[in-house]
């Protein structure tokens, strides 16, 4: 038979259990602490797996988004940048940024000078004479804004504008204007121009006309024209020279009125310096062989040509 459990008993019992119970829960609790720090690892591990191509997609693409949106302008460029369709600013020259789809560049404005050649052919002038001119225009964009929101392509646009421009000044001018009238031309060609790229924020600095080509038969129409006329004024250069020599004989001819032996000694002087030249014939009147005894005076000539050495004949 079993012994009766007595109180003292009882008490030791509980005090034994007392004593047990924080062992277990100990036990519990660290067995608890291990599943745990098992599962944050093994957790950490999925997740690691899972968002480590999220991030680096993420990071990839907010990389790309800061390098689209660099952009550099040269010295001479400004960038002109529109926010969702609405102008914003002017950048440039160098780094700056934009907004990616947000921030667009439609167009980028040099402000250096630029040179456009341009031409009309077969154009009419004043006095009905077909041509074709060729010219070159000097021009700068000073407001790049004007030139990007005002026009649509400032280029063709400042081209065209210059072309008509030569057309209208063509129709108003003589051909012998625009031969001989060049520097006018260029002027009046750029106050036209100017006119009418101001309000696209760009100024011309300088008009040239290059050449100006005419018809052929009317090139030699002209050059005949000018041939003849030079023959005119050379005719009337040689009479104007004729006139003079005449006044001139007649001023001279008055110191030899009433003095015969200067008349004389002149005419033996010029018949002296005829005879000079090697196998030179003179004709003289025979009245003028009696009065100034030319005959004496030929011999003496002739004498003294025979005379002479004949390294010097």
């Amino acid at each position: 038979m079993s012994a009766p459990v007595t109180t003292k008993n009882a008490s030791q019992i509980k005090q034994m259990q007392d004593q047990h119970i924080p062992a277990i829960a100990g036990a519990i609790f660290l067995i608890f602490l291990l599943l745990g720090a098992l599962g944050g690892v093994l957790l950490s591990n999925i997740l690691a797996e899972i968002w480590t191509p999220v991030w680096i997609l993420g990071w990839t693409l907010v990389g790309m988004y800061f390098l689209f949106g660099l952009k550099v302008a040269s010295q001479w460029d400004k960038a002109i940048i529109l926010r969702l369709g609405r102008f914003t600013k002017l950048a440039g020259p160098g780094a700056f940024w934009i907004i990616p789809i947000i921030d667009s560049i439609p167009n980028w404005i040099d402000h250096r000078v630029m040179v456009t050649p341009f031409a009309a052919e077969k154009t009419l002038t004043k006095d009905t004479v077909p041509v074709d001119v060729d010219a070159v225009l000097f021009w700068v964009v000073w407001d790049a804004e004007k030139a990007a929101l005002e026009v649509a392509d400032y280029r063709a646009a400042i081209a065209w504008a210059a072309q008509t421009a030569l057309r209208e000044i063509i129709g108003q001018s003589m051909l012998a204007d625009i031969l001989v009238g060049r520097a006018k031309m260029d002027a009046e060609l750029q106050k036209i121009i100017d006119e009418r790229t101001t309000p696209w924020g760009i100024t011309v600095q300088s008009v040239e006309i290059r050449d100006v080509v005419i018809p052929p038969d009317l090139e030699d129409a002209m050059s005949r024209q000018a041939q003849a006329e030079r023959e005119r004024q050379a005719r009337v250069i040689l009479g104007e020279s004729e006139m003079q020599i005449a006044d001139s004989f007649a001023e001279a001819s008055k110191a030899y009125i009433n003095n015969p032996t200067a008349l004389h000694l002149r005419a033996m002087n010029m018949l002296f310096e005829g005879l000079k030249e090697k196998g030179a014939l003179v004709i003289v009147p025979s009245s003028a062989v009696d009065t100034m005894n030319l005959g004496g005076l030929s011999g003496m000539v002739s004498l003294a040509q025979q005379n002479l050495p004949k390294d010097k004949k």
